[in-house]
């Protein structure tokens, strides 16, 4: 599980960079665009991946409505990380675990053991405790961008697990066009707003944009690796990367940006931590 363990921190460490982008007055959206083509080229210089195989309109399909959910989730996640902090997006975006692993047992056809519903059940809960705010008060539009996240995330890990299956292209092919159309899509954004006049370029943001490539590229890459080895039983992938970003995340909250967390919040940081050597245990009994 030592993939699933580099894709945590990759994580994490892209939501320290958007919550800094707030401090810094840095410009989120150009960050992100930026993110992408450097994710592109990272991807195709260490993998060298063989880009002579041409997608079908199948694979194009799936491309394009993963890169659409990648700059659209990435600019939510931004979005409340900056307003929520990090311990609240992180529960949100990893609290979507319960897409997923519904998914694999509906979908891809895994079969449910009492050991991993007893994990998932204890994950579920860890998260319920770990909520820093009470309710969510849906009255205040902030409070939407956690429930985006939640259900896009979700979606995109659903995309995600069918992009690992695909038998034409490889995995490392697949990441590069969908990183190149993300690319264009997020440039092709920015210069409508530029011709809108609502766009300031700023160099920070490109910069910043690398920064989070290379992190956003690695947290992908790392996930996908995790579910190829993992093919079998993805629940235990899935689960074990939504809780541990929600530990590691609430931990660099509370203790770089003083983010809070009460008692019943330390509860279920350690149901979670209980919850992840469960589902690893499930793996090898």
């Amino acid at each position: 599980m030592i993939y699933v363990l580099i894709a945590i921190i990759c994580s994490v460490i892209v939501s320290i960079n958007f919550k800094l982008f707030k401090r810094y007055d840095t410009n989120a959206f150009q960050a992100i665009v930026f993110n992408y083509p450097t994710a592109a080229i990272f991807c195709y210089l260490v993998f060298k991946p063989d880009l002579s195989i041409a997608p079908n309109p199948t694979e194009w399909g799936l491309f394009i409505i993963i890169a659409v959910l990648l700059i659209s989730i990435f600019y939510f996640i931004g979005k409340s990380i900056a307003t929520s902090g990090i311990v609240l997006t992180a529960i949100a975006q990893r609290l979507s675990l319960i897409i997923p692993v519904l998914s694999a047992f509906l979908i891809f056809s895994e079969t449910p053991t009492i050991i991993k519903l007893v994990g998932l059940t204890l994950g579920l809960v860890a998260i319920y405790f770990s909520k820093p705010y009470g309710k969510f008060d849906f009255k205040n539009i902030i409070n939407w961008y956690p429930l985006i996240v939640f259900l896009g995330t979700g979606i995109l890990d659903i995309l995600v697990n069918f992009l690992t299956k695909l038998e034409t292209l490889t995995f490392t092919a697949s990441l590069v066009y969908i990183f190149v159309i993300a690319t264009i899509l997020g440039f092709l954004s920015l210069l409508v707003q530029y011709f809108k006049g609502n766009l300031k370029f700023q160099v920070k943001a490109a910069l910043a944009g690398i920064v989070l490539g290379i992190f956003n590229f690695g947290s992908i890459y790392f996930y996908i690796k995790a579910l190829q080895i993992e093919s079998n039983q993805p629940s235990v992938v899935f689960s074990s990367l939504d809780i541990g970003v929600i530990v590691m995340g609430s931990l660099v909250g509370i203790l770089l940006f003083k983010e809070k967390l009460t008692k019943l919040n330390s509860f279920g940081l350690c149901l979670a931590l209980i919850a992840i050597i469960i589902l690893n245990l499930s793996n090898v009994i």
